[in-house]
């Protein structure tokens, strides 16, 4: 994809803050916002002459690196650049070492910060070194791809995978702050794009039905061209508006937190067992939305009105509607190993209208069977 020149002069940034009890934070979002980054750390008390780690990825890097290190030089920061390989395949405790090498290299101190330029899995992965690197130093999230934009980049929830299963690893650590550029979406591949519009379309059913209406009434919302820019930063503002509102409300997922998980249940297991890399994070929250879908009307808790509104949004972004081939049992068992399990129990998010939803642990075994044959 080609990318769309850079505004020659930066518009206004917007701020959203993340009102937390203990150290809140700032979300920037405005085009051209990766010329401010610099000013902007300057601002949010990372003083000039701080040691900076920026950890990026190829593409990324060779698109944006050059001017995001040049300003944060400008802005008098001693920099030190890491370019990983990107891939959910390489979110593992073996690439935080990598980091880990970078920071001790850099002789990075309490006082350093790390940088996250780049999608979820770098941001995840520059998160969670930031946290246990001297037991925890500032870290920066500049989200590059439209599913960190809106949800992986904000919240301080970061980790890594293990074998058995998708995020258990990690650890909460809140950025110092979050700058959003919609300009470098220009650069995501169309399968990223779309594959971040899940997540969109997520908090449209646990919390905002204007926001679900907005999408209906787009006519596709499967490329980045299909959105007028008017509209693309709505979308990014509600969506980034609703998770400071949660994370504020419940930083550590103790209970309402736990909504945003809506569509990851079934999600995670489905990137698990399928293989990690064979479907992105997205497309596999898609299918565990459809999934909660089935369960809710299965359950008497929503109408197939709305579960065919969900879905019709899930098609008109491009993202896949039927399950891969998957062993029930396996399901069952890698369910088992879900973070949100309590005394045993499963817990699932499941809609009630389009926004609103709730937390039940008492899907049955057979039900989850049955939705799973439905939808493959």
């Amino acid at each position: 994809m080609t990318p769309r020149e850079p505004p020659t002069v930066a518009s206004p940034l917007l701020t959203i803050p993340v009102e937390l009890n203990a150290n809140p934070y700032p979300i920037h979002l405005g085009a051209g916002g990766l010329q401010r980054l610099g000013p902007l750390m300057v601002e949010a008390g990372l003083r000039p002459g701080t040691k900076v780690l920026l950890v990026s990825n190829p593409v990324v890097a060779e698109s944006y690196g050059s001017g995001v290190k040049a300003g944060l030089e400008q802005a008098g920061y001693r920099l030190t650049e890491l370019v990983l390989e990107a891939g959910e395949e390489q979110k593992t405790p073996a690439t935080v070492a990598l980091i880990h090498d970078a920071a001790q290299a850099a002789q990075l101190e309490r006082s350093s910060a790390i940088v996250a330029l780049g999608g979820g899995v770098v941001g995840d992965m520059a998160g969670f070194a930031a946290a246990t690197w001297l037991r925890g130093i500032a870290v920066v999230q500049v989200p590059t791809t439209l599913l960190a934009m809106v949800d992986a980049a904000i919240g301080g929830k970061t980790g890594v995978n293990h074998p058995g299963g998708k995020n258990l690893i990690g650890a909460f650590h809140q950025p110092r702050l979050v700058l959003i550029d919609p300009t470098t979406l220009a650069t995501l591949p169309e399968r990223e794009f779309r594959a971040g519009m899940a997540e969109v379309i997520k908090y449209g059913v646990i919390g905002d039905a204007e926001l679900f209406g907005d999408l209906e009434a787009a006519e596709d919302l499967s490329r980045l061209e299909a959105l007028s820019p008017t509209l693309l930063e709505r979308l990014l503002q509600r969506s980034a508006a609703a998770k400071a509102q949660v994370v504020a409300a419940d930083e550590r997922e103790g209970g309402l937190r736990a909504i945003l998980n809506y569509g990851h249940t079934l999600g995670h297991v489905v990137e698990t067992l399928a293989g990690y890399g064979t479907y992105l994070h997205g497309e596999a929250v898609a299918l565990g939305m459809l999934a909660a879908g089935e369960l809710a009307v299965a359950m008497g808790l929503w109408s197939t009105a709305e579960q065919e509104r969900q879905r019709a949004l899930v098609s008109k972004a491009g993202l896949p509607l039927t399950l891969p081939a998957l062993d029930p049992e396996a399901v069952l068992r890698t369910l088992q190993s879900d973070k949100k399990v309590r005394d045993g129990k499963v817990r699932f998010v499941l809609p009630t209208a389009i926004g609103s939803v709730v937390i039940r642990d008492d899907v049955e075994p057979d039900l989850i069977r049955r939705v799973l044959a439905q939808l493959s």
